[in-house]
């Protein structure tokens, strides 16, 4: 760990992750930082503490008497591609809960939670933007999304019942970039992307390096409250799928339940089922008011978003 004791200390969850690694990096120097993952042994330099622990065991609570917290950035929010639907919960919900529990015990003065977009559900009858007083359907849509809804949800309480706290929770829209493994970062690097006929809502995009400048200006500048993250500009899924160099798989999308028919038949999970409507409509957000109150601007542009993926098939 960093030798200067007066340094606050920050614990960065999440680790095994593209973003989170991008968020140490830049914190390196500022502070002393304590990393950790429930998924697996995670890298670092000599400097950093890195620990392999589920935010349910007893030695979770060792690192908060061990290292007296100053701060938290939890970026540990399992995806909707990684465990089983009970395991995601017990990680994103009940782990969750005890890591906010146990900063309230520990009084640490601030804490970032990382959730998604996801949280709006995707409905044909959403407005354009998408703002963060919208309310919360994706839980009424799919129950594989319900452990998402549910952290948002925890984490709001405690942004209002305990304000000590200092919670700043992030609704960020699809981060892609180089190492990362979500859904839809893993289909912009095929081939050939499966595409719904008749169907090409409108996405936003936010490269892995702008998502992690806006985690760290998030937590410097330390203003509570709910925000948004995403660009101004949005493109049509299809219109991105050609920009990044893939080629079109096109699914029938009549019946409503023939992509899940024909991945049963081809062996292929061509869309994760429970994100399927996000294929089909539209759930972009307005990022103003996270552009306004951290004076937040993203470098890379969509031309530069899709020249990654584009440049990985050449």
């Amino acid at each position: 760990m960093t030798k200067n004791p007066h340094l606050p200390c920050i614990l960065v969850t999440g680790a095994a992750g593209a973003l989170a690694q991008q968020v140490v990096n830049r914190l390196q120097g500022k502070y002393r930082i304590v990393v950790c993952d429930t998924r697996r042994e995670v890298s670092m330099p000599e400097h950093i503490p890195s620990y392999h622990v589920d935010f349910n065991k007893r030695r979770f609570e060792d690192l908060f008497k061990e290292y007296n917290f100053d701060g938290i950035i939890h970026l540990g929010r399992i995806g909707s591609n990684e465990y089983s639907r009970e395991g995601r919960y017990a990680a994103n919900v009940i782990g969750s809960q005890r890591l906010l529990d146990l900063a309230r015990k520990y009084h640490v003065k601030q804490i970032l939670v990382l959730s998604t977009y996801f949280v709006y559900g995707a409905h044909p009858l959403n407005p354009a933007y998408l703002a963060e007083s919208s309310p919360l359907k994706a839980a009424g849509i799919t129950m594989d999304l319900v452990d998402s809804v549910e952290l948002e949800n925890l984490a709001t309480i405690y942004l209002w019942k305990y304000p000590e706290l200092n919670i700043t929770i992030l609704r960020p829209c699809n981060i892609v970039g180089p190492g990362v493994n979500n859904t839809l970062s893993q289909s912009l690097m095929q081939e050939r992307v499966p595409v719904l006929m008749g169907f090409s809502p409108m996405m936003q995009f936010i490269h892995l390096e702008d998502m992690a400048d806006a985690i760290v200006v998030a937590f410097e500048q330390n203003h509570a409250g709910i925000y948004n993250v995403a660009p101004d500009d949005c493109v049509p899924y299809q219109t991105a799928i050609e920009l990044c160099g893939c080629k079109k798989l096109h699914v029938p999308s009549i019946p409503p339940n023939m992509p899940l028919l024909l991945a049963k038949l081809t062996k292929r999970e061509l869309f994760p089922p429970h994100l399927l409507n996000y294929f089909k409509y539209a759930a972009t957000i307005d990022g103003s008011l996270f552009s306004q109150t951290f004076g937040f601007k993203p470098r890379y542009t969509l031309k530069d978003i899709f020249a990654h993926y584009r440049n990985l098939k050449t």
